[in-house]
């Protein structure tokens, strides 16, 4: 594998077996949707995230994770949690909140890592703004994605769809590089001018990772040295996707068509290879 500026550059199959271990993720978080319900707890969605990761031969890329480790294979982090909140059998979910559950698998050696941002039975229709706006900015943050490209275009793509609807838009935490480990360079901000930073290349994959919240985007971590949370208690939105720079266009990892409908949607054309496999099965 080439590197360069310490970026990890992956060839064709390389990318290939990402894929791999990214439509495990999106069959984990497709299953664990499913499961988000009232009287459930966050440790039992970390229970199903395991047993379906491990299922299909992966490990979580989560549990023992840097210092101190990471005891789970989700992050599950409900209303006012932004990300990196532990999984308790003491967490039950309630009517009316929201939860974003992060999921990171390994096969083979290469890493997915993806994530969503669900309400837990009815909740307001300015809840569920914030969460389509989170993943929107999502879509236009991998859109812009493309081969030639700076970083700081898929930065500034994310800052234009959320700046509109007046959300605040945590610093210091994004996205990254994503391959042979979960978190790499480069860091993937979710604002800024367009323009800046590395070239993206073909063969660079990322994870691009906005989070918001519904007032204002001052954070504070928690002493489990792992919880952020917003320090005024408004409720925060995260979502994330791996993708994979291609000179087709961007191949979403962790989405099961690769991203071709969202991206088609948005004028953009999929990275996909024709022979790739799709699905959650």
């Amino acid at each position: 594998m080439a590197r360069r500026e310490h970026v990890q550059i992956k060839t064709a199959a390389e990318i290939a077996k990402m894929r791999v271990a990214g439509l495990l993720v999106a069959k984990t978080l497709a299953r664990l949707r499913e499961a988000v319900a009232p009287g459930v707890s966050t440790a039992d969605l970390d229970a199903l995230a395991e047993k379906t990761i491990r299922a299909d031969g992966g490990i979580p890329s989560f549990k023992g994770y840097a210092q101190p480790p990471y005891p789970a294979s989700i992050c599950s982090s409900v209303n006012d949690e932004v990300v990196h909140a532990i999984p308790s059998r003491k967490r039950v979910l309630r009517e009316g909140d929201i939860i974003s559950i992060d999921c990171g698998a390994i096969v083979d050696g290469w890493h997915g890592d993806a994530a969503i941002t669900v309400p837990v039975g009815e909740v307001g229709p300015d809840v569920l703004a914030m969460i389509e706006t989170c993943e929107g900015s999502l879509w236009a943050g991998l859109a812009a994605a493309q081969l030639g490209g700076r970083l700081t275009d898929i930065s500034a793509a994310v800052e234009r769809h959320i700046k509109p609807h007046d959300y605040g838009i945590v610093d210091h935490y994004g996205g990254h590089g994503i391959g042979t480990e979960m978190h790499q360079p480069p860091h993937v901000l979710n604002y800024g001018r367009p323009g800046r930073g590395i070239r993206l290349v073909e063969g660079l994959a990322l994870a691009i990772e906005p989070m918001i919240t519904m007032g204002s985007a001052d954070t504070t971590v928690l002493s489990d040295d792992w919880t952020v949370v917003t320090r005024d208690g408004s409720l925060a939105a995260h979502t994330e996707h791996s993708v994979a720079i291609t000179h087709r266009g961007p191949w979403v990892l962790t989405e099961p068509d690769g991203g071709v409908a969202r991206l088609a949607a948005l004028g953009v054309a999929c990275g996909q290879p024709a022979d790739a496999p799709t699905g959650i099965a």
